[in-house]
C-alpha cells in the first residue's frame, strides 16, 4: 500500500515551505466564455422565451460552479491552515525529523488555533499525508494519544515508548526486564510512568512479554 502526499514540505533558504500537492497555486475560476455567453444574451433587444430560459440556466450553472469553486479555494485553505499550526508547533520535529522532538499536541490544540470545530481538525489528520526529507508521515503520527510527564515536563508518549524500545533491546536477553523491572527504569529517567501503562506501550510496540524474550 503507498501513501500519497497531500502536503510536501520543503526546506528553502532554511526556511520551512508547505505546498499542497493539488496545487494551491493554480487557483480555479469559472471559465470567462461563459459568462460572456450569458452577457451576451442578457445584452440581446427583445429576447424571446428561449432567450430568457437560457439565461436562466446558464446563470444558475455559473453560480453552481462558483459555489464550488468557493468551496474549493476554502478547502485548501483550510488544508494548509491546519498543516501549517500543525508544522509551528512540531517545528523542532520538521528541521530535523527526530521523533524525541515531537511535542504533546491533540486535536483540540489545532483546533483552538485556527478557530475550526474539532471535527473539521479530526477529518484532516485522519485522511492527510505530507511529505518530508526524512520519509512520508500520516498526519496522526504528529498527534500524542496521551502524554507523560517527565520532571516537570509533558511530553509525547511517543519518546517514552522510544526510551521503552531501547530499554528492551539493550537488555541482557538471558534476563530480560520485567514490566515491573522496566516501569522502575523509566521512573529512575524520570518519566512519571505505571507499570500498566508499561504493559501498554510495550504491547503496541508487539514486543513480546519477558518471558517470551528470553533467550538460552
Amino acid at each position: 500500500e503507498y501513501l500519497i502526499p497531500d502536503f510536501i514540505l520543503k526546506k528553502i533558504d532554511n526556511e520551512l515551505n508547505i505546498f499542497l500537492t493539488s496545487g494551491e497555486n493554480k487557483k480555479i475560476n469559472v471559465n470567462q466564455h461563459y459568462i460572456s455567453i450569458l452577457n451576451a444574451i442578457k445584452n440581446k433587444k427583445n429576447k424571446d422565451e428561449e432567450s430568457k430560459k437560457s439565461i436562466n440556466f446558464i446563470k444558475q450553472k455559473i453560480e453552481s460552479a462558483q459555489w464550488f469553486v468557493d468551496a474549493l479555494n476554502q478547502r485548501n485553505q483550510t488544508l494548509l491552515k491546519t498543516m501549517k499550526t500543525i508544522i509551528k508547533i512540531q517545528n523542532s520535529f520538521f528541521n530535523g525529523g527526530d521523533e524525541n522532538d515531537l511535542k504533546p499536541m491533540i486535536l483540540k490544540d489545532i483546533a483552538e488555533i485556527i478557530k475550526m470545530d474539532i471535527s473539521t481538525v479530526s477529518r484532516i489528520v485522519r485522511s492527510k499525508v505530507i511529505q518530508t526529507d526524512f520519509g512520508i508521515f500520516p498526519l496522526k503520527y504528529f498527534f500524542s494519544e496521551s502524554t507523560i510527564k517527565k520532571n516537570d515536563e509533558l511530553i509525547s508518549s511517543k519518546i517514552v515508548k522510544n526510551s521503552l524500545k531501547k530499554i528492551i533491546e539493550e537488555e541482557n536477553k538471558t534476563k530480560p526486564y520485567s514490566d515491573e523491572k522496566l516501569e522502575k527504569i523509566l521512573n529512575q529517567k524520570g518519566y512519571e510512568v505505571a507499570r500498566r501503562t508499561v504493559s501498554k506501550y510495550r504491547e503496541q510496540l508487539k514486543i513480546p512479554v519477558a518471558r517470551l524474550r528470553k533467550e538460552f
